[in-house]
C-alpha cells in the first residue's frame, strides 16, 4: 500500500486531518494500527485542553416511544457546532443508546457505538476533531407501566433534536383524542411555564428556603412592622409555591383556569400526571 493510500485509510478510520495522519504514519514508520494509537493519544491531549472551557450551547435529544422515552442534553461551546452534521449524527446515536441504558450515565459512557469504540472514546475523538468542548449533560428516562408519554420540542435543530424538550407521562386507561390533545398541550405548557414539581407540596425544601431568604432580603428595608412583614412574606412564599407547582399553575392556553381545572373538565376518572421532565439548553 502506498503512503498516500495509507493516509487516506487513516483519515477514513480516524477522521483526523491530512497533516496529523501523515505525521502519525511517519512516527509509526507506516504502521496504521500504531498510527491510530498515536492520533488517539494526541486527540486525548487536545481534548483535555478543551475541557476547561465552558459548553453552554448544544442540543436536547429525545429517543424512544410513548411507553419508554429518554432525553439527554449534549453540550458544546457554539451554536455553529450544535448544527454541524457530524455532531448531529453523533448525538442521535448517543440518544438511542441512552434510551437503551435508561439514562444510566456510567453505562452510557462505556457502551459501544456502531464503530466499535465506547461513547466516552468517541466523545474524546469528537472533541479532537471538532475542536470544542463537548459534554454529556442532564438525562432522564420516563417509563411507567400503564402510562403514555408525550413529547414537545421547542426550537428544533433537526428531527428529534432541539434547544428545549419536554416529556410528560399520563397514567390512564383512556386513549381518546381528547387525552392525546391534552398530553400535547400539557407538554407545551410545561415548556412555557417550567414548573418545579407536580404540586406545591413537592417543591424541594432547599428551593423554598432560598426563596424565603430572597423575600426576607427584599422586605428587610421596607420600614413596615415585623408582623406585617411576616404576613407579606407568607403571602409571597405561597404565591411562589402556587406559581411553581404544575397543578396550581395558570393554564397557558386559558390563563383564568388552573391545570387542575383542565384535568377536572376532561372528566377522565383515572387520569393522573405520573411524571414530567424539562430540559432547556443554557439553563
Amino acid at each position: 500500500m502506498s503512503e498516500i493510500e495509507k493516509i487516506k485509510q487513516l483519515r477514513q478510520i480516524t477522521s483526523a486531518g491530512f497533516k496529523d495522519c501523515n505525521s502519525a504514519l511517519t512516527e509509526s514508520k507506516g504502521n496504521i494500527d500504531k498510527a491510530i494509537e498515536i492520533l488517539r493519544i494526541k486527540g486525548i491531549s487536545k481534548a483535555s485542553k478543551k475541557m476547561s472551557r465552558e459548553a453552554k450551547e448544544g442540543v436536547i435529544a429525545v429517543s424512544g416511544n410513548s411507553e419508554k422515552t429518554s432525553m439527554i442534553e449534549i453540550n458544546c461551546e457554539t451554536d455553529f457546532v450544535a448544527k454541524n452534521e457530524n455532531f448531529i449524527k453523533f448525538v442521535k446515536e448517543i440518544s438511542d443508546l441512552n434510551n437503551e441504558v435508561s439514562s444510566e450515565s456510567e453505562k452510557l459512557k462505556n457502551i459501544k457505538m456502531k464503530n466499535g469504540s465506547t461513547v466516552n472514546d468517541n466523545l474524546v475523538a469528537m472533541i479532537a476533531k471538532i475542536g470544542e468542548k463537548i459534554t454529556l449533560g442532564r438525562s432522564k428516562t420516563i417509563n411507567h407501566q400503564g402510562s403514555k408519554n408525550y413529547v414537545y420540542h421547542h426550537t428544533i435543530v433537526k428531527d428529534n433534536l432541539s434547544k428545549l424538550a419536554v416529556v410528560v407521562s399520563l397514567e390512564t386507561k383512556d386513549n381518546s383524542e381528547n387525552l392525546n390533545l391534552f398530553g400535547k398541550q400539557l407538554s407545551m405548557h410545561i415548556a412555557a411555564s417550567n414548573p418545579l414539581a407536580l404540586n406545591s407540596e413537592l417543591i424541594e425544601m432547599k428551593i423554598l428556603k432560598k426563596e424565603e431568604e430572597l423575600i426576607s432580603e427584599e422586605l428587610k428595608n421596607s420600614g413596615k412592622p415585623d408582623e406585617i412583614v411576616k404576613k407579606i412574606s407568607i403571602g409571597k412564599l405561597n404565591k411562589f409555591k402556587e406559581d411553581n407547582g404544575l397543578l396550581s399553575q395558570a393554564w397557558v392556553i386559558e390563563p383564568k383556569k388552573k391545570v387542575k381545572d383542565i384535568i377536572k373538565e376532561l372528566n377522565i376518572s383515572d387520569l393522573k400526571i405520573k411524571d414530567f421532565y424539562r430540559i432547556k439548553i443554557g439553563e
